[in-house]
């Protein structure tokens, strides 16, 4: 059992700060009632049974807090590299993150046969799933049209090319979207049953980087993008264990409309996450995750923020934050209703020659403020986690 009362009275005088709109609020989330019956609906409707189940539970679990995630925590750490059973989370708590994010690309696009960590991607989430942990990823795709990387956004007809049927980028990009159909086909739980997977594809879509991004391609062409990308998996493919996540980034303080930049449609959307790196302006991720959560309640859609952290962990100063997870992940999010936080990766750096890590690590000095992260009953880890692939009662998904 995890120890909260006695940390949420300190964080909710910490939080002093914060205006009165953005504070926690007075009961748990998980105090809160549910209606007797919510229906949901996901945008493939032949999705398989535990795919409707894990997404029943993402939203039945926001009300009573939050599953940390790290990106590629089961893959390597700051001071190993395919490792079995390690994690630098693990090293820390004892125990795996709730979520498992890692990144698809290199199993996709012209990577796929050189990539050193597609047999290992593989393997950790069979690892992730055998204990129950749930699975996301995201896609740095290469630039089909340029040859370029994932931030190539020096054409703005990649997207246009990959959405007209019969061009050459249309053609190539198809292998990749078959080769990721391969993939999902082969993830297969103890039961034989296919594992699901959140998916989101073409993340941070509202910045100018990517080659899917603001500033290379038109809204139109974005929304014909992501349409074609969910029915040519689902409908030509037949995958049915993704579902599909779309990831605006917001860093300072926005509005709703702007997590709703660049909308497919409540019918090719089916969980609504969220990027910021927004460094140490806690006042902005509780404003923005607020939105978050209340656009969801709108949607009826299962809401998270799907990247965020500081390189390195460190204050506005340059140094080592200590108390980084209490005072400006979980105080900000109490309350809110969402279903997931996941901090971006940690480097391979044996050498420590550099500071590209963003979430827990044993060697760093808020090591112990994440063990006090970790017993907030608000913060949900592997042990904590109910069974996600096991349909919630109170919950209908068509």
């Amino acid at each position: 059992m995890k120890l909260s009362t006695i940390l949420y009275a300190i964080i909710l005088l910490s939080n002093v700060s914060c205006s009165s709109a953005e504070q926690p609020q007075a009961n748990p989330p998980g105090d809160q009632e549910l209606p007797e019956k919510v229906v949901l609906s996901l945008a493939d409707k032949d999705a398989t049974e535990k795919t409707k189940a894990l997404y029943s539970n993402l939203w039945i679990l926001q009300s009573k807090g939050f599953m940390f995630g790290h990106h590629d925590d089961l893959l390597y750490g700051r001071m190993w590299y395919k490792d079995q059973d390690r994690s630098d989370t693990k090293e820390i708590v004892g125990d795996y993150p709730g979520v498992y994010s890692l990144d698809f690309a290199e199993i996709m696009d012209d990577r796929h046969a050189s990539s050193d960590l597609n047999a290992d991607r593989k393997r950790t989430i069979l690892e992730a799933r055998r204990r129950g942990e749930v699975i996301t990823a995201c896609a740095h795709l290469n630039n089909p049209l340029t040859g370029g990387d994932s931030w190539d956004n020096s054409s703005n007809q990649v997207v246009k090319e990959i959405i007209t049927e019969g061009s050459a980028t249309n053609a190539k990009y198809k292998v990749w979207l078959d080769r990721l159909a391969t993939f999902m086909g082969e993830l297969e739980d103890a039961e034989g049953d296919l594992i699901p997977v959140i998916f989101r594809p073409y993340h941070e879509h509202t910045q100018t980087w990517s080659w899917w991004g603001s500033s290379a391609s038109t809204s139109s062409e974005f929304i014909d993008l992501w349409k074609f990308t969910v029915d040519y998996l689902t409908k030509e493919k037949q995958v049915h264990n993704l579902i599909f996540a779309i990831s605006p980034q917001l860093d300072g303080p926005s509005t709703t409309e702007r997590l709703l930049f660049r909308w497919p449609g409540d019918e090719y959307v089916d969980f609504i996450g969220m990027d910021s790196y927004h460094g140490t302006n806690t006042q902005s991720l509780a404003t923005n995750v607020s939105n978050l959560a209340a656009l969801g309640k709108v949607k009826m859609k299962p809401v998270g923020v799907t990247e965020t952290g500081i390189e390195g962990v460190r204050d506005n100063s340059g140094n080592e934050y200590a108390k980084y997870w209490t005072k400006e992940i979980l105080t900000p999010i109490l309350g809110k209703n969402i279903s997931m936080v996941i901090v971006w990766r940690n480097k391979y750096d044996p050498g420590q020659e550099g500071f590209h890590y963003y979430g827990p690590w044993i060697q760093h000095s808020s090591a112990e403020d994440f063990k006090e992260f970790y017993n907030s009953s608000f913060t949900i880890f592997s042990k904590d986690l109910p069974d996600m692939y096991t349909m919630n009662e109170n919950v209908v998904v068509e």
